[in-house]
This record gives structure tokens, C-alpha cells and sequence, in this order.
């Protein structure tokens, strides 16, 4: 592992997944977000850009030749910052937010303010000659989808996957299994209880009864003691 950080092995050079292992052992994976839909988040912040400065004019004409000069200011700060400031708070401008993708570090970590402002402000060369071309050649000659301004930053843009809910066994009993279970064997009684009420009842008493010598039960009160064990499981008892 090199600097506590190596990508999975086990990930096709041409899947759009990657997979890091962090020193704590877990495995992280990352969906890497392509050209189109950055492209539609990019159209989504320019139209909410083009409204700010819209405001922004109308609201300095009042003021004359200084309102010029702070409308001036005003477009500056929003056409550099407006990106730095969304993603230092949540990862992601509105437009991201609404594709469903958002910035991150190279190892998974959040963006830091430093790396947003990096990524943003290499824009400009990323826009060379015109309409982004750089960027997008840039984009499309590395597997991960990286413009030269994520290069320079060492940031991925990757979706935001909703986290899952894990299901509770069905039942609200918690009972210490008679056996110490491993690692394996505590994952696949846990698997067992969360897909259990997808499985027919035949099917559940027949998995549930493998396990009757260590339980000493068949049929439902097998079902049942399963449950309970997993519901030991969750709780750490």
C-alpha cells in the first residue's frame, strides 16, 4: 500500500468505479462522474450565474458610476468564487448538486479550500482555445475523467451515491448466539436477516434450519432465533 492508499486491483481498467483501500482497512468505491453530466451541471451554474449577475446590474445602476465599479467587483467574485464557496460547504454547486455529483480529494477525503480554489481558478486554462476544449481533451485522455484544473488540485468528481439504509430484522428480539461467530459468519447472518422477508417461508425455514444443530430449533422458531442473532449482531452486544 503505497502512502496508506491503493486502488482495488480488482477494478477493470475500463470500469468508471474507483476503489481505494484506506489504512483502516475499508474499502472505499467512487463512481467517477463523466463528461455529460459535468457538462450539464456547468450549464445549470451558468444559468444561475447569468441570474446573479443580472440582480447584481440591475441593483448597481442605482448608484452611478460607483455602483459600475462594485458591479465590476461583484461579477468578479461570483464568476471565480461562486464555485469555491459551494463546494468548500457541501462538495458541490447547485448544478452538481442537481446532477447528483460532487468534488472530492484524490483519496476520498473532502475537497479543501485550497484544492477548490486551485481546480477553479485553472478554468481559464481548461476553457483554452474556446468552449473548454483543453478540459475536455484533457478529461478524455485519463481514466478518471480529470480536467487540468483537478489535476493540478489532486480532486475527482465523482456522484453522490445515496447512502443505504441497512434493514432491521423483522423481529425485535436480541439473543446472544450459542457459538462465537466470525467475521464471515456474523455477515452472512446479518445478510440472511435483511433479505429474509424477500424469501418465501419454505425457503427461509430451510436456510434457517442448516444451522439446527447449533440451535437446537427448526422451522419458524428457527427464523426466529436467526433474527434474534442478528439483532445481537447490530447492537454490539
Amino acid at each position: 500500500m503505497e502512502a496508506g492508499l491503493t486502488e482495488g486491483r480488482s477494478i477493470h481498467r475500463l470500469d468508471t468505479v474507483r476503489r481505494y483501500e484506506i489504512p483502516e482497512g475499508v474499502l472505499l468505491d467512487f463512481r467517477l462522474a463523466g463528461p455529460v453530466v459535468r457538462a450539464c451541471a456547468w450549464a445549470i451554474d451558468a444559468a444561475l450565474r447569468g441570474l446573479l449577475y443580472l440582480i447584481l446590474a440591475l441593483l448597481m445602476a442605482l448608484f452611478g458610476g460607483v455602483g459600475t465599479a462594485l458591479m465590476l467587483i461583484g461579477f468578479f467574485l461570483i464568476e471565480w468564487f461562486y464555485p469555491v464557496v459551494f463546494e468548500i460547504y457541501n462538495g458541490a454547486t447547485p448544478g452538481k448538486r442537481a446532477m447528483g455529483i460532487l468534488v472530492i480529494q484524490d483519496n476520498g477525503t473532502p475537497v479543501t479550500p485550497s484544492a477548490s480554489v486551485i481546480r477553479n481558478l485553472l478554468r481559464a486554462a481548461d476553457f483554452l482555445p474556446f468552449l473548454y476544449a483543453a478540459g475536455l481533451v484533457t478529461m478524455l485522455i485519463n481514466r478518471e475523467f480529470k480536467r487540468l484544473g483537478d489535476l493540478a488540485a489532486g480532486t475527482l468528481v465523482v456522484y453522490r451515491d445515496r447512502q443505504q439504509e441497512r434493514i432491521q430484522p423483522p423481529v425485535s428480539a436480541t439473543s446472544k448466539p450459542p457459538v462465537e461467530l466470525s467475521e464471515d459468519e456474523q455477515l452472512t447472518l446479518l445478510a440472511f436477516a435483511e433479505r429474509g422477508e424477500t424469501l418465501s417461508i419454505g425457503r427461509r425455514r430451510e436456510l434457517a434450519e442448516l444451522l439446527s444443530d447449533q440451535t437446537g430449533l427448526r422451522g419458524g422458531d428457527a427464523v426466529e432465533a436467526l433474527y434474534a442473532y442478528a439483532n445481537w449482531i447490530l447492537k454490539g452486544r
